[in-house]
């Protein structure tokens, strides 16, 4: 192979080179569609110079960094991703399933160099049988794993949940991998924040898939990308509009929509078939849709994508749009009818979803929680009475989804908060809404959050477990009663996972969090003060 010197950037998206060592060959490569984003990926990104993320420059024989899957309805969607490749290497990817005790090659896709990955798909997928895969590029390079065959012999179906996976530990996650493993779930998910690193996604996506590849290497696995993916500490999608600001809070999207749309294609290509198939404003696709696993039937939705953004719509309550720091504000004065938060698009998905009576139990998952659940915000002195990037807020939107939510007869598990709580939601009275369960932050050590009433008392129908438990209003008004929370002053810094075990025969759901640093196979270990947390349905 002719090794890259150094290059000049084309001026078109197909651009010619000659180089140094290689003076009589021409060297093409695929222009980005976007400048200043994810340069340590796209065009002559070999070279730039070594970065804090990840090496891209890996051997030859490691370029398939990782592979991710799910099966629904009997079709197969599987994820290749690879570390960039140079302009003289094959873009064709192969998929081998082992079969009659051979590996037979089914499929050859071409990679996308707008983010190095490609979608494999295969229908009529026989959901009964566990069958290995190899994912492969040119003579060397290969990941390999399982298609697990579908449990719906098991009366308990298990899940991890987790979310935020901070660049402020780059580190390797061997406790999570190994705690997880040891746990055997059924299903992985991955409640966004997979990347910190706002404007280099590929680098980031690859360093989370090295991290955490031995944990959906050989199980399915639910990712969906939140606003620190797509670049934006806040995201209020609006349909897919363009946002002028770049913390996004007109509502929209601040990156260029290619950016958006490879983020969203690296981190939800591989889940089922989307409900809704016309994509919105920019060009931007949904991904909202559904997947069962065993007799449990999983609502994947996207509660950023259509949300209002708050600035220039309701009156600013604070040095940010999206922060609410005067506790004698009207609630009702930011609680405008016109104001969206799931969108017509997703009520309509949620209400047909939830009708359908083919499963025994239910879940809904998202990014972020339908309350505003924490007081403090980064540090102790920082005391936040709401907090519009929740779904608190817009109040009828949270309770329209929550009525949905709970005509189903489905819990709600998501992440962002960096707070792992437990709450039972009240829509017009208290605890008439479905259960919550918002899981940890894989690393919390940064922009912690504390749940920690300003009186210090505990609410009505404390659980004595917690001082702090019992019914609560948040700052928006909206009634909860909170069961568990595990604030940032653990040994962990409030860091670990959620794991659900679902038991179809009880009807019955418990939530686990597990502390980062504990070892699940120890007899004595013990998870966060307040779990495990077992509830009838």
């Amino acid at each position: 192979m002719c090794k890259p010197q150094k290059y000049f950037l084309g001026l078109i998206f197909l651009t010619s080179l000659s180089v140094g060592t290689c003076q009589n060959k021409e060297i093409s490569y695929v222009k980005a569609p976007f400048s200043n984003l994810d340069t340590l990926a796209t065009n002559d990104w070999w070279n730039r110079k070594t970065n804090k993320i990840i090496n891209m420059k890996v051997p030859r024989d490691q370029v398939v960094a990782f592979g991710i899957y799910t099966v629904s309805q009997n079709t197969l969607k599987l994820t290749a991703q690879l570390f960039p490749l140079y302009p003289n290497e094959s873009r064709i990817v192969r998929l081998h399933l082992y079969l009659n005790n051979q590996w037979e090659e089914v499929q050859s896709q071409k990679i996308n160099e707008i983010g190095w990955s490609t979608l494999f798909r295969i229908e009529n997928w026989d959901m009964s049988q566990s069958v290995k895969y190899k994912i492969t590029h040119g003579e060397e390079a290969s990941f390999e794993g399982t298609i697990a065959r579908d449990p719906d012999e098991k009366s308990e179906i298990t899940m991890a949940a987790l979310s935020c996976n901070s660049n402020k530990d780059r580190g390797n996650r061997d406790e999570y991998v190994r705690n997880i493993n040891a746990l055997n779930p059924d299903i992985i998910f991955f409640a966004g924040d997979q990347s910190y690193d706002h404007r280099e996604h590929t680098a980031a996506w690859i360093k989370f898939g090295m991290q955490f590849r031995e944990v959906f290497r050989n199980r399915p696995c639910i990712t969906i990308p939140d606003d620190h993916d797509i670049g934006q500490g806040n995201l209020w999608g609006e349909g897919g509009k363009k946002s002028i600001y770049e913390d996004g809070s007109d509502g929209g999207y601040y990156f260029s929509p290619e950016y958006v749309r490879m983020v969203e294609r690296a981190q939800t290509a591989h889940l089922p078939d989307a409900y809704h198939k016309v994509p919105i404003e920019q060009g931007i696709k949904t991904y909202f849709t559904s997947l069962k696993i065993g007799s449990v039937d999983f609502a994947i939705i996207e509660d950023r994508k259509f949300k209002s953004g708050p600035k220039g719509k309701i009156p600013q309550q604070g040095p940010r749009a999206d922060h609410i720091n005067d506790p004698s504000y009207n609630p009702d004065t930011i609680n405008l009818p016109e104001l969206v938060l799931l969108g017509d698009l997703q009520h309509q998905f949620l209400e047909e979803w939830g009708s359908d009576k083919n499963s025994k139990m239910k879940a809904v998952l998202s990014a972020t929680g339908f309350c505003g659940g924490a007081h403090l915000h980064g540090k102790e002195s920082n005391r936040l009475h709401a907090d519009l990037d929740s779904n608190g807020w817009p109040q009828h939107g949270r309770k329209s989804a929550l009525k949905l939510i709970k005509k189903a007869g489905a819990i709600h598990i998501a992440g962002d908060q960096h707070l792992a709580t437990v709450i039972h939601h009240g829509i017009d009275f208290f605890e008439d809404g479905p259960w919550a369960f918002v899981v940890p932050a894989i690393v919390n050590n940064y922009y912690s959050r504390w749940w920690w009433p300003k009186d210090e008392m505990p609410g009505k129908n404390n659980n004595s477990i917690l001082p702090w438990t019992g019914r609560y209003f948040d700052g928006f008004k909206n009634k909860i009663t909170m069961h568990a929370y595990a604030n940032p002053d653990s040994e962990s810094n409030g860091a670990g996972f959620g794991y659900i075990r679902f038991d179809t025969k009880k009807n019955e759901v418990t939530f686990e969090c597990w502390p980062r640093n504990t070892d699940v196979t120890d007899r004595e270990a013990k998870q966060f003060t307040g779990w495990p947390i077992t509830i009838k349905l």
